[in-house]
């Protein structure tokens, strides 16, 4: 589900959880339900990772 956006913006943002596909897998509800608290810390390093 990733893909896509990281494709298009070779980047992954909290906002991108708003759109499909993620939203109709709960979308950002569902990522800070899993996430809480880490969910900036882990899309930075994911980032951070995608860019090196």
């Amino acid at each position: 589900m990733t893909r896509n956006p990281i494709a298009a913006n070779l980047r992954l943002d909290i906002e991108d959880f708003s759109y499909a596909p993620f939203e109709q897998e709960g979308g950002l509800g569902k990522v800070h339900q899993l996430f809480g608290a880490e969910l900036p810390g882990v899309i930075e390093t994911l980032n951070r990772e995608l860019a090196a």
